[in-house]
């Protein structure tokens, strides 16, 4: 018998309850999209139209859109309006990727309800640190309601290096933070010297190291490629592939949970990552024809991730290895993406998003790592 699911409480459903001075009388805007639900999967803005009736003037989407419906890596979202709360939806991933005085015209309050999936280069965190710079700039208090980190609170991968800041990486935080959306924020209100007036309502009921599939929640994809948990647990690594050309599995049904290339046998490779003993984790050959972006139409031979045990698993440890293994066996054909990527267009996109040039350096002399180089790049402190 699996154990029972924790129930807790997230922000937004303490918001209803507690009503937070901040909120009362206020005029506010709401940065959400679609995962945005509470236990009963209503969205945050008919929650919180219902709660403070008359009181919502805008809604804020940060990349992919209200609706997760855009496609990654530039693919913006237009503005529009909603269709039956008739309040605006002002894109935060388009023409602007921080709020104009214009859109917090009128605003008393910006209240924040994401679901954030604890890694450095998912760009939600820096949507919401746009916004609270917006704020601040605006005399605009911010609220945020806070939500669990999916992965708990464990902390895997090397800070990002100053000189390669970006929209996938605006902190020296490591690539899987272990913080939650609204403990983040807070950090970067006081360490960035935004210094916004902010209020984070915390979560009720949840140990710190929770991951999601112990609570008692729907997953709601909180952008198209992450359709289950699990895809979200080995994305602090897989989304490294995102810098090569090998297929991360998008344009098919299990994307991150898979990768390859046409060049890669399935076979040797799974073979090559079985001998690592990696912890939490096995691996399956797999083929696969992308219906999009890398290899569109092509069958690529590569491995399917399985993780065994969530708490023992290392995504970033597991792909850094992985992709080590497939510049050593394939460095003729196994490459680096050249930019533009997310808004970047000189620096290499595998290294804004490793957070240094370390990781392109070491693998690109094709060899196969030593210890300590693994352990560096993998963030492992020896003193």
């Amino acid at each position: 018998m699996s154990p029972a699911r924790l129930d807790i409480q997230i922000g937004l459903e303490r918001c209803v309850v507690e009503r937070p001075a901040m909120l009362d009388g206020a005029r506010f805007g709401l940065l959400m999209n679609r995962a945005s639900v509470d236990r009963h999967l209503r969205f945050a803005c008919d929650v919180l139209n219902d709660a403070y009736p008359g009181r919502l003037a805008a809604l804020f989407s940060p990349q992919h859109g209200l609706w997760g419906e855009q496609q990654a890596n530039m693919i913006e979202s237009p503005h529009g309006r909603h269709p039956r709360l008739g309040v605006p939806i002002y894109s935060l991933y388009s023409e602007t990727r921080r709020p104009t005085p214009e859109m917090l015209a009128g605003l008393d309050c910006f209240v924040v309800d994401l679901q954030d999936v604890g890694c450095r280069v998912y760009t939600f965190v820096w949507t919401v640190m746009n916004c609270l710079a917006a704020c601040a700039a605006a005399g605009i208090p911010v609220l945020i309601l806070d939500r669990p980190n999916p992965l708990g609170n464990a902390v895997e991968g090397p800070l990002l290096e100053s000189e390669y800041r970006s929209f996938v990486g605006g902190a020296s935080i490591p690539m899987r933070h272990g913080m939650t959306m609204g403990r983040l924020a807070g950090l970067l209100n006081g360490e960035q010297g935004i210094h916004a007036e902010l209020k984070i309502l915390p979560i009720a009921g949840c140990p710190p190291e929770t991951m999601f599939h112990q609570l008692n929640r729907h997953w709601i994809p909180p952008s198209p490629n992450l359709p289950r948990f699990e895809s979200a647990l080995v994305y602090p690594g897989q989304v490294l592939l995102e810098g090569t050309n090998l297929s991360e599995g998008r344009g098919t049904t299990t994307p991150f949970e898979i990768c390859g290339a046409p060049f890669i046998d399935e076979f040797e490779l799974c073979d090559l990552l079985g001998r690592l003993d990696l912890p939490g984790v096995r691996f399956l050959p797999v083929r696969f024809v992308p219906t999009f972006d890398k290899w569109a139409g092509q069958s690529c031979g590569g491995v399917s991730l399985h993780v065994t045990d969530a708490g023992a698993f290392q995504p970033y440890r597991t792909s850094v290895s992985l992709l080590a293994a497939v510049f050593q066996r394939w460095r003729d054909r196994a490459a680096w993406n050249p930019p533009p990527y997310e808004y970047e267009t000189e620096r290499m996109p595998i290294d804004i998003l490793s957070g240094s040039s370390r990781l392109r350096t070491l693998l690109s002399r094709g060899a196969a790592l030593a210890v300590d180089d693994h352990d560096e790049l993998c963030g492992v402190d020896k003193t």
